[in-house]
């Protein structure tokens, strides 16, 4: 453990000197020989980003900056420098990097210098060229110091498996013999270092063992809940039943007396407890006698909601324009019928496996602090902590750690601005712990929403005009996935109308495209069923200007044998979505218990145009795991509120998918591409729920329009008359 009195203030360069060897800063063509000088002007290194280690015994460490939390990004973005270095997959050591955004960070578009945040499945392809770049020019150094040892032209020096070779002689050095010998071209910064050819990948688009999975198998992988420090005490705390309820503690000097119990402190919105142990701390929050004062969201109630929203989808108001396109209006008004469907979906939980928590200390001057942490937004983790205490950024000691999940929840960092109140408070080391109860009933939620879809219908059958309207609370999370590019429909209008009730929401995996594609798909099923054409079909011929998205939805046909119906009372339904740039379309299959109202999902087909694929086998886990995680939400998970409370409070009323409840298989296909990388991770989850209602259409000739499908809504669908 590192002293949380000690300054921890490190710069660039004495982060380069704690290992012999030789650290290549590349983000702007400079490498930088093994310094220790912690009085390098600290303003200067902010213009460079470090990616690399080379030790002399030939190991490469390679700096990550990216959150694991189980999606593979750690290998991925190693691969991509290891890919262009020609290094030895075996000679790789993979590390955190430092949390320092100006260097690590990436913006929206791409370039460096951004936020620190793995969010919305963009690390793979946002750091995709920056990464290779970074490898290259770093070979490229590793082929010039080869040459001026040999005194022969760079041109005549190649690498592989982590050795320079000597093409005329067939001289060889290792890697780790020329981390001692590095000479600096010195117009490196003029130099264009070409990138390999696709068809030269000896790792990109390769299966590459995962680097985080021994350690999690062995369990030498490091989580915030691992950590143990000498003094330590445990923090819990109360929060408000009702968003933004302001506390007022009847009994803190009763508290106080309890065996083990160190301090009580009443905060904006709840009561933090410490103590000797996490046990102690939950006992002591168990006997806090609180009143709690009302709040904006006091009389809201979840299930009413819907009522408020449908008026205001059907109503004239204008909302948030996502897409407007033609004469919508005229569209209607000549079309030979026309068709409206309502869709809902309920408040969804991030369930995330490991609970929030964070370990935090501070020195006892207050002045500086060392926190572990596993966040999605290190940074802002790292800056949270900061403005707490009101001191420096870089006078946080701030480790990295696995995270058991996220999903978006851990985007956020108000648990860590939580446990930094109370270590401040206690100025002891502190492990804070938000309970699965904490989370669920405090939880910031996937958004609650209506959709009014309404088609224009030609007639030739053809749809003429789409109207689409988003009704809930949640804001800017409503409305991504509600675009339909891909779909040649002449008129379109879409918007977003928010109305905000004061619940805590928050993106969920694959944020708004869950609730937007499954009204998107449903709808069309509806509309095709309607018009007796079959889904497929009416998808071919509103892709026919999207061959790429066509291929995929051809690709999954041809998988799942639609031209063949189940047998055995199944049926197949169909479904396509795009995420982060991956073009992904599914077939599933299921059966109906009618005497219960229980689906059972016995297989899925699913294809993914994802361009190139860095890692092919991690992207099959990832189109997997989205499919489960999304049945889980399509069928069972809702979070609901009545006079602003949450209902629900852990596992047994918030019900997850069973082992026995996934399909017996699912079946993924990558369409071989050489376009640049799209998001992975979120791909597959928004399709689930179009798949699994449009296999219920046409197994019952009935929709299934309000997510979760449990199995209450479905018996009350099968009693319904059409």
């Amino acid at each position: 453990m590192n002293n949380p009195n000690s300054n921890s203030r490190i710069s660039r360069r004495s982060f380069l000197g704690r290992a012999a060897g030789f650290t290549f800063i590349l983000a702007t063509g400079v490498v930088v020989p093994n310094i220790g000088d912690k009085n390098n002007d600290q303003k200067k290194g902010k213009e460079l980003s470090i990616w690399v280690h080379l030790a002399p015994d030939g190991r490469v460490r390679i700096y990550n900056p990216s959150a694991e939390m189980g999606q593979g990004s750690m290998t991925a973005c190693a691969v991509l420098i290891a890919e262009e270095m020609n290094v030895d997959w075996k000679d790789v050591i993979i590390e955190s990097s430092p949390v320092d955004p100006e260097n690590y960070g990436l913006q929206w578009g791409g370039q460096l210098g951004g936020p620190m945040m793995t969010v919305g499945s963009r690390t793979v392809r946002g750091y995709f060229n920056a990464l290779r770049e970074a490898g290259a020019r770093a070979n490229y150094v590793l082929r010039y110091s080869a040459s001026r040892i040999w005194g022969v032209p760079t041109g005549r020096v190649s690498t592989e498996m982590s050795k320079a070779i000597h093409s005329d002689s067939g001289k060889t050095i290792t890697f780790g013999e020329l981390s001692g010998k590095i000479a600096l071209p010195t117009n490196l910064d003029n130099i264009k270092v070409p990138l390999k050819d696709n068809e030269d990948f000896t790792l990109i688009g390769k299966d590459i063992p995962r680097y985080d999975i021994p350690g999690k198998v062995t369990g030498e992988a490091q989580y915030a809940m691992d950590i143990f420090l000498p003094e330590m005490l445990y923090g819990v705390m109360q929060r408000a039943p009702v968003n933004k309820g302001r506390p007022v503690l009847n009994n803190k000097e009763e508290v106080l007396k309890g065996h083990g119990v160190v301090d009580v402190l009443v905060m904006d919105y709840g009561v933090g407890v410490v103590a000797d142990s996490t046990e102690t701390a939950l006992k002591a929050k168990a006997r806090l006698d609180i009143s709690w004062s009302d709040a904006e969201s006091s009389d809201y109630d979840s299930i009413l909601a819907y009522q408020e929203y449908e008026r205001l989808a059907k109503s004239d108001q204008k909302g948030r324009s996502i897409s407007s396109k033609g004469n919508v209006l005229r569209a209607f008004e000549t079309a030979t019928e026309a068709m409206v469907c309502e869709y809902k979906n309920d408040f969804a939980y991030h369930a995330q496996m490991e609970p929030l928590n964070a370990v935090i200390s501070v020195s006892p001057d207050g002045k500086r602090a060392e926190a572990w942490v596993g966040s999605q937004s290190p940074d802002n983790a790292r800056r949270t902590i900061a403005n707490v205490l009101g001191i420096d950024f870089y006078d946080v000691n701030y480790h990295v750690c696995y995270l058991g999940g996220g999903f978006g929840r851990r985007s956020m960092s108000d648990y860590v601005e939580e446990a930094t109140i109370l270590a401040n408070h206690i100025r002891k080391p502190l492990k804070f712990i938000w309970t699965r109860e904490d989370d669920v009933g405090y939880g910031a939620f996937r958004p609650i929403s209506l959709q009014r879809m309404e088609a224009a219908i030609g007639g030739n059958g053809n749809i003429m005009g789409w109207k689409h309207i988003i009704a809930g609370t949640g804001g800017g999370l409503l409305a991504s996935g509600a675009e339909i590019s891909y779909y040649d429909i002449p008129t379109q209008l879409i918007e977003v109308r928010s109305i905000d009730h004061g619940v805590r929401t928050k993106h969920w995996r694959s944020v708004g495209h869950g609730p937007n594609k499954f009204a998107i798909e449903s709808f069309l099923d509806e509309i095709a069923y309607a018009q007796k054409e079959d889904p497929y079909l009416l998808r071919r011929k509103l892709m026919h200007k999207s061959p790429r998205e066509l291929a995929v939805l051809d690709k999954v046909a041809e998988m799942a044998d639609w031209g063949n119906n189940s047998s055995n009372g199944r049926a197949k339904g169909i479904a396509f979505a795009e995420r982060s740039g991956a073009l992904t379309a599914a077939v599933g299959e299921i059966s109906l218990d009618s005497s219960t109202g229980r689906i059972k999902v016995h297989r899925f087909w699913v294809v993914m145009d994802a361009g190139l694929v860095v890692q092919p086998n991690n992207a099959i886990a990832q189109l997997e795991g989205g499919i489960n995680f999304g049945l889980s939400n399509v069928l069972h998970e809702s979070i609901t509120f009545k006079s602003g409370q949450v209902q629900q409070s852990n596992f047994h009323d918030y019900r997850l998918l069973r082992i026995s409840e996934a399909p017996e298989s699912i079946e993924c296909f990558i369409m071989p591409s050489a376009e640049e990388p799209a998001g992975v991770g979120e791909a597959s989850t928004p399709i689930v729920g179009g798949a699994i209602a449009n296999a219920f259409l046409k197994l019952t000739g009935k929709p299934l329009r309000h997510m979760p499908f449990t199995a209450e809504k479905v018996k009350e669908v099968l009693d319904q008359s059409m």
